[in-house]
């Protein structure tokens, strides 16, 4: 045993000292080895070692700043509003019945619109107003009379101005003969009459007397004549058929105004009353 441990002691010994012969003899050729590579030259060597160890250190990144992102607001989604059906409600129709007469009492000054004189059931005159045959509609009265003598024609105005006194008497006349209602349709109670104007001509034919203030009047050859030429002097048929709720009284075919001859005509083209060409009930 003594021997055993002595020729492993010697052996050790040996392994150790050629183990350090042979890795001087690695370090020394891989030492000419650099220096081949690098051409024999030490200086050239050793540098190419130092750049070999020598490890780079990474860039260090300047830090990045740091953005705090804002949430966006979510989507407001508005829900459409159900439109709920407008029901309207049904309006009313006031319809004015221009055979009425106002409550009103008799005002200061008469109603011009548009310069134009206006008397009805809804717009009377002032007791004192007292203007007489106005000049101007006698001037055309005659004008036209002239024209229709040319045809045979005789016309007559057998009634123009009657002041506030006189409608009166005549009017509480009629009313004792036929009562106030049938009155009401026929005649104006005073302050309300169109003769009160001086602006208004009851117009008959000379020898048919029997048609003077009678709806006949119209199918006279005097009647069918100033139907169709009146407006060429100024005067419109003041009470047209079937226009009663609108200028307050009955059908007169003998009953003419004076509203001037660019009036007159386009209220005859129209086929319309004093108050819808003034726009008025």
């Amino acid at each position: 045993m003594k021997f055993l441990d002595q020729f492993k002691q010697k052996n050790k010994k040996f392994y150790i000292k050629w183990t350090v012969i042979g890795m001087s003899a690695i370090m020394a050729a891989l030492a000419a080895l650099w220096l081949y590579i690098n051409d024999w030259d030490a200086q050239q060597s050793m540098n190419a070692l130092v750049e070999t160890v020598t490890v780079e250190e990474p860039a260090t990144e300047a830090p990045k700043e740091q953005v705090t992102k804002v949430p966006e607001s979510p989507e407001v989604v508005e829900e459409p509003t159900e439109e709920k059906p407008v029901i309207e409600e049904p309006v009313e129709e006031t319809v004015t019945d221009a055979t009425v007469y106002s409550e009103k009492a008799l005002p200061k000054e008469p109603t011009i619109i548009n310069g134009i004189l206006l008397a009805n059931k809804q717009h009377p005159l002032p007791e004192t107003y007292a203007p007489g045959e106005v000049p101007e509609a006698h001037a055309a009265f005659e004008a036209m009379k002239a024209e229709a003598a040319k045809v045979g024609i005789n016309l007559n105005a057998f009634s123009t101005y009657r002041n506030f006194a006189r409608q009166k008497q005549l009017y509480e006349s009629y009313v004792a003969k036929d009562g106030q209602q049938a009155a009401d349709r026929y005649s104006a109670r005073p302050g309300y009459s169109e003769h009160q104007t001086g602006l208004s001509f009851d117009i008959g034919e000379s020898g048919q007397e029997q048609h003077w203030a009678s709806a006949s009047f119209g199918d006279t050859e005097g009647g069918k004549w100033l139907a169709v030429n009146a407006h060429n002097y100024g005067f419109i048929l003041r009470y047209p058929e079937g226009k009663e709720k609108i200028t307050g009284y009955m059908h007169e075919s003998w009953h003419f105004r004076y509203v001037g001859k660019d009036v007159a005509t386009q209220i005859y083209e129209k086929g319309i009353t004093l108050e819808e060409y003034l726009g008025v009930n």
